[in-house]
């Protein structure tokens, strides 16, 4: 273990704080500052991890927390805004993520070994539903949507997704995820204690 690779676990961790605190968030413009500022740190744990272990076999994933970033803290200036403008930009600007993240699960299907390429497909369509839920009004999309992403990325960052000729655990990136599945967990939980929330009334015969 060198310098770089601790440094890359230290921004894992931090990147699981952020992560879980996001998901406790009901209000849509602090949900996408606490997730993007996360995203941020998740880009950076993938260069520490490249400058650890060679950045050839990272540059995929800094794109991807360099998308994650951009996206949630443009989200986090539309929705800050709040008017009629602001939310056709912000319209405008999720279909513009939408191609993006089209091209680019595409090149990473294309390129992926064939043996994977369902899991790839799996990630391209669960991807393209959270981003989508994320826009979505209300509290459930996203954490629903999450959830599903979240266990496909786990499958990416298993032995079951062969990569580069060998067999490896990303712990620190399963673990980012399972915090996002348990950040959801507990925060059904809260909302299902909280008395404002509604329930469903039944009529008395």
């Amino acid at each position: 273990m060198n310098t770089w690779y601790i440094i890359a676990q230290v921004l894992g961790v931090i990147t699981i704080c952020f992560e879980f605190t996001s998901y406790q968030i009901k209000d849509k413009t602090r949900y996408f500052l606490i997730t993007g500022i996360g995203s941020f740190f998740w880009m950076t744990m993938f260069v520490a991890m490249g400058l650890a272990t060679g950045m050839s076999t990272q540059v995929s994933l800094i794109v991807a927390g360099t998308y994650s970033a951009i996206r949630n803290l443009v989200f986090w200036r539309i929705f800050s805004k709040n008017t009629p403008q602001s939310k056709e930009a912000g319209l405008n600007f999720l279909l513009v993520m939408i191609v993006v993240a089209l091209v680019a699960g595409a090149l990473a299907i294309v390129n992926a070994p064939p043996q994977v390429r369902w899991l790839h497909t799996l990630g391209l369509i669960t991807a393209l539903s959270f981003v989508i839920g994320q826009y979505l009004p209300g509290v459930h999309y996203v954490r629903i949507t999450v959830v599903f992403y979240a266990l496909v990325v786990i499958l990416t960052q298993s032995p079951l997704n062969i990569l580069y000729g060998d067999f490896r655990w990303n712990i620190m990136g399963i673990l980012i995820e399972l915090a996002k599945i348990a950040s959801v967990a507990v925060f059904y939980v809260r909302y299902s204690k909280d008395p404002k929330t509604p329930h469903l009334q039944f009529a008395k015969p």
